[in-house]
Order: C-alpha cells, then structure tokens, then sequence
C-alpha cells in the first residue's frame, strides 16, 4: 500500500455583480469570484491538492486558462476530471481537509451542502471532507474583501 499526501494554495479576485462559487455551489453575495472557468477556489485547491498528491502536476496543466474549452466551465466538471486521472493510478481519496478564507459572505452556514456535492463528485463519504473557514482580521488582500484564497491537504492511497 501506498500512502501519499498533496497541498494546494488558490486565490481569486473578487468583483462586484459576478456569481460566487465555492465547494460546488452558488453562494449568494453581491461579490463572485474572477477566473477563466468558474472561479470556484476551493475546488481548484482540491483539485491541485489530489493532483500533487498522485504527481500529476497542477491543475493549470490539465485545464489551461488560455484554451478556450475551460472558459467559465462547472469546476465540478474539472474536479471529476482529476478523480478520473487518480482512478487510473488505483489512486482511492482517503481524506481532504480545507481552509477558505474570506471576509465576506460567513461561510460556515453553507459547509455542509458543499461537502455532499463534493462528496457526490468525488464518489466519498461527506465525513472525508472537511472544510473549514476563517477570516484574515481584515489584513491583506482578503482582509480587504478584494479577494478570496483557500488551502487544501489531502491524502490518497494507492492498493
């Protein structure tokens, strides 16, 4: 058995008027995310995380923000993808633990909707996941509402 580990670190800008996806769903706010495709940060931190984890390389490999097919594409899509990617490593996802952290909108109402659709996605157990939120005490860039950063760990295991 093999026993394997990743992290992953993502950011986005915020900008007034656009939709706000985190963990797989809309969040309302009167600020969303800025990016390429959906702009769901903490999906992309689970997605470089796994794909780390497996040495896949990153999600910017797979799905490159200058090829026109990703453009505001579901990140769900991106995180079945990687799913996949691992599946033919007989890569099985044991547990992912997160951090968002954003000044605005409270998160935490919203955790446990976010770990069913991933756990959906993902084919694991909702407990696998954990996410978690926290503030900057409104230092820095997040601290500013000008944006939005998460972390990720996750452990794969391979039979």
């Amino acid at each position: 058995m093999k026993i394997r580990t990743g992290f992953g670190y993502d950011v986005h800008q915020l900008r007034e008027g656009l939709p706000f996806w985190l963990g797989g769903i809309q969040v309302p706010h009167t600020h969303g995310a800025l990016g390429h495709s959906d702009a769901d940060v903490l999906i992309h931190v689970i997605c470089d995380a796994l794909l780390g984890a497996a040495n896949l390389r990153d999600i910017g490999f797979h799905f490159p923000d200058t090829d026109p097919q990703y453009k505001g594409i579901d990140s769900k899509r991106l995180l079945a993808e990687v799913v996949r990617l691992l599946r033919e490593k007989n890569y099985q996802i044991s547990n992912i633990d997160s951090t968002i952290c954003l000044e605005a909108p409270k998160v935490n109402p919203h955790i446990p909707a976010m770990q069913r659709v991933l756990a959906e996605v993902m084919g694991i157990a909702e407990d696998d996941i954990s996410i978690k939120a926290t503030t900057t005490e409104k230092l820095g860039f997040v601290g500013r509402r000008e944006g939005v950063a998460a972390y990720a760990s996750v452990l794969i295991v391979q039979q």
